[in-house]
């Protein structure tokens, strides 16, 4: 039986990911100010959410409902400019990473598309 990609990332490097992406996210100055200061509370959801999507538990389904991605974005300005800053602070988590790089290309790739999907301006 093949392992799920949370079993194969491991749950302390997908923590680990987050807290690092939230660290960077404070910092930068278009992005900090939509998260009105919840910044433990957004770092939870997305733990969350990555465990989930990876295989991982069900948790986010269980304490949030369907993910709605685009729904929960609608009330952000997500331009071009805040999806090239997301990804930048992400990309700099991903390299802080200690997960083998097969690992890191698949979250990259994830995010990225992502990234694009959830423009909405």
């Amino acid at each position: 039986m093949e392992l799920s990609q949370y079993e194969q990332i491991g749950k302390e490097n997908i923590k680990k990911l987050i807290r690092d992406f939230y660290r960077e996210v404070r910092k930068d100055e278009l992005l900090s100010p939509m998260y009105r200061d919840d910044f433990d509370g957004a770092e939870e959801r997305l733990h969350l959410f990555m465990v989930q999507y990876l295989g991982g538990p069900d948790l986010y389904n269980q304490k949030r409902g369907h993910p709605l991605l685009k729904k929960r974005h609608a009330a952000f300005r997500v331009n071009e400019e805040a999806k090239d800053h997301w990804l930048k602070n992400m990309r700099i988590a991903l390299d802080r990473s200690e997960m083998n790089e097969k690992h890191k290309q698949f979250l990259w790739d994830y995010f990225r598309q992502t990234a694009v999907f959830l423009k909405n301006s």
